[in-house]
């Protein structure tokens, strides 16, 4: 079986958005792309990720989680199925402040497959990869899949109803 892309960034889109008042939530991560090895992810500049009220530049926490967040999914998009990699390691360099006012966008790309790790690297920016803001390389758990067949059918359950409930809508609208 073959990782459908499509079902990994609704995948994507429902874990970052599913869950009102969570981390990705608060943080306002959102995909912009999923592609196989590579995940691409975008955070809006908010009052509430403000690491210096003085400087209005965002939390390097912030930064960290969307890299991470942007490294593991890209690690996924190596897998056969719809599964979760959890992060192993992860190494962040900062090489200057993110700019107040500005969305900052991440990039991630997975460089090598073994049995068991992913390994995944990614540049935050603001929309230039050229003047990144951070970078990231980290090392992703590949775990079995039969771990995650509960959630593989409960999400696509979801879908299936979320579909059918769109289109019964859709049909009252003709």
């Amino acid at each position: 079986m073959a990782l459908d892309f499509e079902e990994l960034l609704r995948f994507v889109d429902t874990v970052l958005t599913a869950n009102e008042g969570d981390h990705f939530t608060t943080l306002g991560i959102r995909p912009e792309y999923v592609e196989r090895h590579r995940v691409g992810m975008s955070m809006s500049y908010s009052d509430t990720l403000i690491g210096d009220p003085d400087t209005g530049v965002i939390h390097g926490g912030a930064i960290t989680a969307l890299l991470d967040t942007c490294c593991g999914f890209a690690a996924a998009t190596v897998l056969v199925d719809l599964a979760m990699t959890p992060t192993i390691d992860l190494r962040i360099d900062y090489m200057r402040a993110a700019t107040p006012g500005q969305t900052v966008y991440a990039d991630a790309e997975v460089y090598r497959v073994t049995e068991s790790v992913i390994f995944a690297r990614a540049l935050a920016h603001h929309g230039d990869r050229e003047k990144p803001i951070a970078s990231a390389v980290g090392n992703f758990f590949r775990m079995e899949l039969a771990l995650f067949t509960d959630m593989r059918r409960e999400f696509r359950a979801a879908q299936k109803l979320k579909q059918s409930g769109q289109k019964s809508r859709g049909s009252d609208n003709e």
